[in-house]
């Protein structure tokens, strides 16, 4: 039993750092500009917006608080304009309550939200109605639109102006690749940051 339970592992370890390995390759030229739109939109005034749902919702804090508060502690800089739309369990509740569980973040984003921010869209199977919908009012708004997905990653993936698609139809394994994906965003985003601060 316990043979077959580290190989298991193993093949658990195995598949997560090839996804790594293959979206190294796929994905750099769509981080960096990811990069570029989150730099723009800091430097014009805007900020970073995070949702999703479950482990996606943990993650969008997670993102979230990383550039509110310290991403590496090796870096010391400002805190940077940056809230899931996940945080405050009032707000979703209510809004499932008054106006269905598919606009929890819709309906919070068209208040909070302004032109040139930049709203990440977290799902891993890139069906979730209320992150769709979330990215459709964010289009609206002239906020610039950035998917974390997963498998097909549609309906979502025609709603982004940037994807970053792991492809894989495994949820656990997409959201190591998302939170990796995020960490990485926000580390190179610090960099530049640090090198030119924020006026």
């Amino acid at each position: 039993m316990h043979t077959q339970e580290a190989a298991r592992f193993a093949a658990m370890m195995t598949k997560s750092a090839d996804l790594k390995r293959r979206i190294a390759v796929e994905l750099a030229d769509a981080v960096i500009k990811v990069v570029d739109v989150c730099e723009t939109s800091l430097r014009q005034g805007g900020k970073l917006l995070f949702c999703g749902n479950g482990g996606s919702a943990a993650d969008s804090q997670h993102l979230a608080t990383e550039m509110l508060i310290r991403l590496r502690s090796s870096v010391e800089r400002p805190s940077i304009a940056a809230l899931a739309l996940t945080l405050d369990p009032a707000m979703l509740t209510a809004c499932g309550n008054d106006y269905g569980y598919d606009r929890v973040f819709e309906r919070p984003l068209r208040g909070i939200g302004q032109r040139g921010d930049v709203l990440f869209g977290i799902t891993t199977s890139g069906r979730s109605p209320n992150i769709v919908r979330a990215m459709e009012a964010a289009r609206e708004m002239g906020i610039v639109t950035v998917g974390l997905l997963g498998g097909a990653g549609e309906p979502a993936l025609s709603r982004c102006d940037l994807a970053l698609l792991v492809p894989d139809s495994e949820t656990a394994r997409i959201q190591e690749c998302h939170i990796a994906l995020g960490h990485a965003v926000l580390e190179l985003l610090e960099d530049r940051l640090v090198a030119r601060p924020l006026s």
